[in-house]
């Protein structure tokens, strides 16, 4: 361990606090609480139903601010009464740490001086994961939550589930939905949807099998945390994406925006046409209310350009739908027999699409198949002659 070296003037000028949910901790939590208090004594514990002896341990430091729970909530439900009861007080930042002594809080200054360059951050303590001890389920558990956080956010963090965290307390979303471990997911999701800066900083950590008790359960919490991406990521799709695009565009201008982030963005020609290519290929198939979670979706397997990849999949735009869809019958037409043929006209309807569904999806899909790749090599001839113009003058 580190020897304990910090700037108090630091210290005593930060609006800050220690959040310390424990839950039958009762091995190491008396040691965090002491190393604690060789910092500060803003200290607020939530005893989340502890069983165990935490009770009796906690007699011996009256003089914090303390939460007891009947009967366990959960860790989410702990850290938002937590949050709660730091903003009656008054802080703006807490800081979180487990009971469980894998965390060191001779790191609290570090939290504190990230702040003072960047205020109103959200900094997530960066374990190793690979020293000695760190459990296999740990390490998978954490590249998986990196994983949809960055599908989720566009941020790439290496530790999205550690809970050595500093929170700007002003900033956060008044309100949650969850309450158990998935918490700490949802809370950095909105957090950086919200515009709060979430980043990484380096810190000190101990697995000791011998005293740490993990409350984990891999089945129940990775099941209620599979459910939690699953909405975090239709949301992201269907209206955090879209929204953080317009934006982007309206405060660029639309012209500048199409120009710089689109016509001169980093990414090749061939990559842009084939973002083009995927938009067009998306809003022409039959995945009605799907495109948009499998444009984003191939986007990010294939590193394209989301932009340009969501500008063209709106081929699908209402206006145009009945011709997309007399296309789609027509050149389904060549593959699959049909006993009535349709005409564009206003005496189609749902039940004579429905009738002839095959029809339909068949030549749908060809039809987005052909004009993707037409679309994409025009695009990407065009733009490689543009780019060849532009060299030229320059």
């Amino acid at each position: 361990m580190k020897p304990i070296a910090f700037n108090q003037d630091l210290i005593d000028s930060t609006s800050f606090c220690v959040i310390v949910p424990t839950y039958n901790n009762q091995k190491t939590l008396k040691k965090v609480l002491d190393s604690i208090l060789d910092f500060t004594s803003n200290v607020i514990i939530v005893n989340d139903g502890a069983t165990d002896s935490t009770s009796e341990i906690l007699k011996q430091y009256s003089q914090l601010t303390q939460i007891h729970h009947p009967k366990n909530l959960g860790k989410g439900r702990a850290l938002r009464n937590g949050f709660r009861k730091a903003l009656e007080l008054n802080f703006e930042y807490a800081i979180t740490i487990d009971s469980d002594g894998q965390h060191f809080a001779s790191d609290i200054p570090v939290f504190l001086e990230a702040i003072q360059n960047e205020p109103n951050t959200l900094l997530i303590g960066s374990r190793n994961m690979t020293q000695e001890n760190v459990p296999k389920k740990s390490s998978f558990g954490n590249k998986f939550s990196n994983f949809w956080f960055k599908f989720e956010t566009g941020i790439k963090l290496d530790d999205t589930q550690s809970g050595f965290r500093l929170y700007p307390l002003r900033l956060l979303p008044k309100r949650f939905y969850t309450n158990k471990f998935e918490f700490e997911i949802e809370v950095i999701v909105r957090a950086a949807w919200k515009g709060i800066v979430v980043k990484n900083i380096p810190i000190q950590v101990l697995y000791d099998p011998a005293e740490r008790v993990s409350h984990f359960r891999p089945f129940q919490d990775f099941t209620r945390i599979s459910i939690l991406n699953t909405v975090l990521v239709t949301n992201a799709l269907l209206y955090i994406k879209p929204r953080d695009f317009f934006r982007r565009a309206k405060k660029k201008g639309f012209k500048k925006f199409f120009l710089e982030d689109i016509l001169e963005s980093s990414d090749s020609n061939f990559k842009k046409s084939a973002a083009i290519a995927l938009g067009i290929f998306i809003g022409l198939s039959p995945f009605w209310g799907f495109q948009t979670i499998l444009l984003f979706t191939f986007a990010a397997i294939f590193r394209l350009n989301k932009v340009i990849a969501y500008l063209t999949s709106n081929v699908s735009f209402p206006p145009f739908i009945p011709f997309i869809i007399y296309g789609s019958l027509k050149m389904g037409s060549y593959f699959v027999s049909t006993d009535a043929p349709l005409v564009l006209d206003s005496s189609i309807t749902l039940d004579d699409i429905q009738k002839n569904a095959a029809q339909y999806i068949v030549g749908s899909l060809i039809l987005a198949t052909v004009s993707a790749l037409s679309v994409g090599l025009i695009s990407y001839l065009l733009l490689t002659a543009f780019s060849s113009k532009k060299q030229t003058k320059n």
